[in-house]
């Protein structure tokens, strides 16, 4: 099934900008500078580098987190069609066709809500009088596909182990069927047969709908396995690019280093 779109790629960013305001008062420091990037539907895009490099900021800024003190400060990026820098009443609209897995996302799960509640929250925080039997067949069934015991969805974080509560994480993300997932570590603390498990559920949603996926990490095995084209990122600009990790092409007058391409 492949759904009508409006927008003719899945993200573009153009001389995009972003800073972070490291407290009250602070002087905000731009952290991503004069990125051009595009993530056409149905495929997947990572960006590398090391820590510092602007990476997760990227990722909060295109799937509309909120988060203090950041913000798009030069250029713009549209996701969807929809503008980052200016949504609007677009914001909810951005939110619901993006799935976001945030850094850390596992170990942050709310501890006083069940698996299943925590899987169910994209649906439930929209709409509260959702047909409960339905939502508990679709939180089953992702369950399922990431190879999590059915006995999971009574569970609370605290009870699971950290490779568990980044798959109930996940879930979350995909919960409604986003057009773009951006993931931030979408592998951490994942043994093989997670992954695989993971891989398999990004790539079924991108053969199926055309579900982009946008990387964001140190995971070169994670980037090859879901076909990425790669961007590398350093102080926030862009040092490299490929078709994949195996592929680059360092920027004129950048000095190669593959250090930043490990996993």
């Amino acid at each position: 099934m492949v759904r009508r779109r409006d927008a003719d790629v899945a993200i573009r960013c153009s001389d995009l900008s972003i800073a972070r305001a490291s407290g009250r008062g602070a002087a905000s420091v731009r952290v991503v500078d004069g990125l051009d990037a595009t993530l056409p539907h149905g495929a997947t895009l990572a960006v590398l580098g090391p820590t510092g490099a602007g990476k997760s900021s990227l990722a909060a800024v295109l799937a509309g987190a909120d988060e203090t003190g950041l913000a798009v400060v030069g250029g713009d990026a549209w996701v969807e069609g929809i503008p980052v820098r200016h949504p609007g009443r677009a914001h909810r609209t951005l939110t619901y066709v993006t799935g976001h897995l945030a850094q850390g996302a596992g170990a942050r799960l709310a501890p006083r809500l069940t698996v299943e509640e925590t899987i169910a929250s994209p649906v439930t925080s929209r709409d509260r009088r959702v047909n409960r039997r339905a939502l508990s067949i679709r939180v089953a069934a992702l369950l399922d596909e990431l190879q999590l015991p059915l006995g999971t969805s009574e569970k609370y974080p605290y009870e699971l182990s950290a490779g568990m509560r980044q798959r109930v994480a996940f879930a979350r993300a995909v919960m409604l069927d986003p057009r773009v997932l951006i993931a931030d570590e979408l592998f951490a603390n994942l043994d093989v047969h997670a992954r695989d498990a993971v891989t398999a559920a990004v790539r079924r949603r991108r053969d199926e709908y055309g579900m982009a996926t946008l990387l964001v990490g140190n995971d070169r095995e994670g980037a090859q396995a879901l076909d990425a084209r790669v961007i590398v990122l350093r102080g926030g600009h862009v040092v490299a690019v490929g078709e994949g990790v195996d592929d680059v092409v360092w920027t004129p007058g950048v000095v190669a280093d593959p250090r930043l391409l490990a996993s």
